[in-house]
C-alpha cells in the first residue's frame, strides 16, 4: 500500500476576516473535487504579522487569498508577481510552489470580466465606477477589456480624483472623473460599478432611471443594497458581489490546486446557502 495523500493547506487572511465567504467557497470546491485531505481556514491579520505569518508556513502550503488590507502589503514578500497584479499594485492571492517560491496574482480582474461575460456583457460603449480604492483599480483593469468607449470614475476628494487618473495611465486605459455629488449621472450609463462600502450607494436609490442598463454591484453581504434593490425593481440587470467572489475564488482554486475548470455551479451554490443563513 501506498503513503496516504499529503494534507494541503490554504486560508484566506486580513483584517477584517469573520464575514469572509471564501472559507465556504473553496470547501465546497475540494469537496466537489474529491480533495480530501484539503483544508481551507482564516486566520485575522494585519499588516504587521504578515511577514511573520508567511514565513512561519510550512511545506503543506499550497496558497493564500489575502483581503484588504494585505493586497499590497504582500507585494515585498513575493518572489514573482503576475502582470495582473503588478498592473494594479495589488495580489488577492499567493500559490506556493514545490520549490518553496511565492508567486502572487490577482484574480480580481479576471474574476470581474469572468462575472460580467457570464452575463453576456463582452462589450459595452460607455461605464461609470462609484468609489475610487483597490477595487476602483480593478474594475479599470477589467473594463479595458470590456468597455469601448469612456469610463468615468465619480470620487469623494481631489486625492482620489488624481488617485484614479493615475491607475488610468498606469493602465493605459483613460479615466475621467467627477465629483461625488455629481454620482446620480452615473446611473446612466451601460454600465455601473459600484465598489464602494456598505451604505455609501444608499442615498443613490432614488435616482435610477426608468430604463436602467447594468449594475455591477461588488457587495455581497448585506445584499441586496439598496441601489440593486431600486435597480431591480427598474427591471434593470444587476450583477452582484457574489458573482465577483465565485469567479475570484474559481481562479484560485485552480491555481492552488492544479485542478481545472473549478466547480463553479457548487461554489456559487454553497455561497448562496452561506448567505441566506446569516
Amino acid at each position: 500500500m501506498g503513503d496516504p495523500p499529503a494534507e494541503r493547506h490554504a486560508a484566506v487572511i486580513g483584517s477584517p476576516i469573520a464575514h469572509s465567504l471564501s472559507p465556504v467557497l473553496h470547501r465546497a470546491a475540494y469537496r466537489a473535487l474529491g480533495l480530501d485531505t484539503w483544508d481551507y481556514g482564516r486566520f485575522e491579520m494585519d499588516e504587521r504579522g504578515l511577514p511573520g505569518f508567511i514565513e512561519g508556513l510550512g511545506p503543506g502550503w499550497a496558497g493564500l487569498s489575502l483581503t484588504m488590507p494585505l493586497k499590497r502589503a504582500v507585494l515585498p514578500l513575493l518572489d514573482e508577481i503576475s502582470e495582473t497584479a503588478a498592473s494594479i499594485e495589488a495580489a488577492n492571492t499567493v500559490v506556493f510552489g514545490d520549490d518553496g517560491r511565492r508567486r502572487g496574482d490577482n484574480t480580481d480582474v479576471p474574476g470581474m470580466v469572468r462575472a460580467l461575460r457570464e452575463r453576456g456583457l463582452t462589450e459595452v460603449g460607455g461605464a461609470a465606477i462609484l468609489g475610487a480604492g483597490a477595487t476602483a483599480a480593478s474594475a479599470v483593469a477589467a473594463l479595458g477589456q470590456v468597455c469601448t468607449g469612456h469610463i468615468t470614475a465619480y470620487v469623494r476628494s481631489d486625492e482620489r480624483a488624481r488617485e484614479m487618473h493615475g491607475w488610468g495611465e498606469r493602465l493605459g486605459i483613460p479615466v475621467r472623473t467627477a465629483a461625488w455629488s455629481d454620482a446620480e449621472r452615473a446611473l446612466t450609463e451601460p454600465l455601473v460599478i459600484a465598489t464602494t462600502p456598505a451604505g455609501a450607494t444608499d442615498g443613490l436609490a432614488g435616482a435610477v432611471p426608468e430604463r436602467p442598463g447594468v449594475l455591477f454591484d461588488v457587495l455581497y453581504d448585506p445584499w441586496p443594497t439598496a441601489l440593486a434593490g431600486a435597480w431591480t425593481r427598474r427591471r434593470g440587470h444587476v450583477i452582484g458581489g457574489l458573482d465577483l467572489l465565485v469567479h475570484q475564488a474559481v481562479l484560485q482554486v485552480e491555481a492552488m490546486t492544479g485542478i481545472a475548470p473549478a466547480p463553479v455551479r457548487q461554489m456559487r451554490a454553497a455561497g448562496r446557502a452561506a448567505l441566506a443563513a446569516r
